[in-house]
């Protein structure tokens, strides 16, 4: 009996140290998008945490127009991780709904480590200005959104050679150059990155669309054969990573300290959180977990993870779960969620604001 018990803590200590790679492997969507192969799954997509915004918000010196209002409740923005994982963690976290084992691809895509964080710095900072301007505008606020030009920063790049440089990158590499000013996209004029993004909706990767840029002096016209998003292949992209020079004027000075957060998910949590302490009332008559992106126009995007997110909402004991929409996965959020959380979608800002009063918070008090 001692022998055998021995051999079963043995085998448990060798499956902790096993990468979960060993046992299992998925479909991974080609980059053209039409068709599959085999990956390993070394990571695990997990609940992380939900944590309030109202903290990390603050203003400068607010003109005598402008007041902040104290708040009774707050809302949450939600994260999960992808850590890796071994043989242990997949056997006992493979039956669970919250958890996802995904791929290498999956986790990091296929750019550069330094194409990600300077993915991820803009789009947070992005969401964050995002969120500013929609909020001020709702409460009644001057707030300007200045266009500013479309700039090719970098061309993603699918694999990286042994000597650390690209070997085989997006097929938009072949017909524009760092430094490109993008005019227009398949017959839309481009203004602002939103409107980059509206022009490729309808799009799918390996379709070629038409672009207009401007490279120096000069302007020309080339076709650039459209890809699938490296990290969501259900999205479109041209297939490089732009500088949005699209400024936010505000009337006074808005900070909100994103921390360690990654990617746009959290706008729409940043925005009730703004749009609440510049009001008066309480938009929501409890605490609420937020997640989704913001547009410029309020509308709500979709977000990963939501199943996870769910989970990590769960651990906070708060019960109200505001997500987009246009989810694909909201029957298995709901499958996580069951009894314990309402999930409340919601398209777009005024939907958001409509489900916070119905549930019991004050109506959008707009200042004078």
């Amino acid at each position: 009996m001692a022998s055998l018990g021995l051999l079963a803590l043995g085998a448990i200590a060798v499956a902790g140290l096993l990468p979960s790679e060993t046992f299992t492997d998925k479909s991974v969507v080609d980059l053209d998008g039409q068709g599959t192969h085999r990956e390993t799954t070394p990571f695990a997509r997990v609940p992380a945490s939900a944590e309030p915004v109202g903290d990390r918000v603050s203003f400068g010196q607010l003109p005598d127009s402008a007041s902040q209002f104290p708040t009774n409740n707050d809302f949450y923005f939600v994260t999960v991780s992808e850590p890796p994982q071994t043989a242990l963690s997949w056997f006992v976290g493979r039956g669970e709904e919250s958890i996802v084992f995904i791929t290498e691809i999956e986790k990091f895509g296929r750019s550069t480590p330094s194409e990600r964080r300077q993915r991820s710095r803009q789009m947070m900072a992005t969401s964050e200005q995002i969120a500013q301007y929609v909020a001020l505008e709702a409460a009644g606020y001057d707030v300007e959104l200045v266009p500013g030009e479309v700039i090719v920063d970098q061309l993603l790049c699918f694999e990286v050679g042994a000597d650390g440089e690209c070997a085989i990158s997006a097929p938009a590499d072949t017909v524009l150059d760092a430094g490109d000013v993008l005019v227009s996209a398949g017959g839309t004029k481009l203004d602002t990155l939103d409107d980059l993004q509206r022009a490729l909706v309808e799009r799918r990767p390996g379709d070629v669309i038409e672009v207009e840029l401007r490279r120096g002096e000069s302007n020309k016209t080339v076709d650039v054969e459209l890809i699938g998003d490296p990290d969501d292949p259900g999205r479109t992209l041209v297939g490089f990573l732009p500088v949005d020079t699209a400024r936010v004027e505000l009337p006074f000075e808005v900070d909100i300290d994103t921390g360690a957060i990654g990617g746009p998910s959290a706008g729409l949590a940043f925005t009730l959180s703004l749009l609440d302490q510049l009001t008066p009332g309480d938009l929501s008559p409890d605490d609420v977990a937020v997640t989704g992106t913001i547009g410029v126009e309020g509308t709500v995007g979709a977000i990963g993870g939501l199943p996870q997110k769910v989970e990590a909402v769960k651990m906070t004991g708060v019960d109200v779960f505001l997500v987009p929409a246009s989810q694909g996965d909201l029957d298995e959020a709901q499958a996580v969620a069951g009894n314990d959380i309402e999930l409340v979608p919601v398209a777009d800002l005024d939907e958001a604001l409509a489900a916070l009063e119905r549930l019991g918070g004050d109506p959008l008090a707009a200042t004078d």
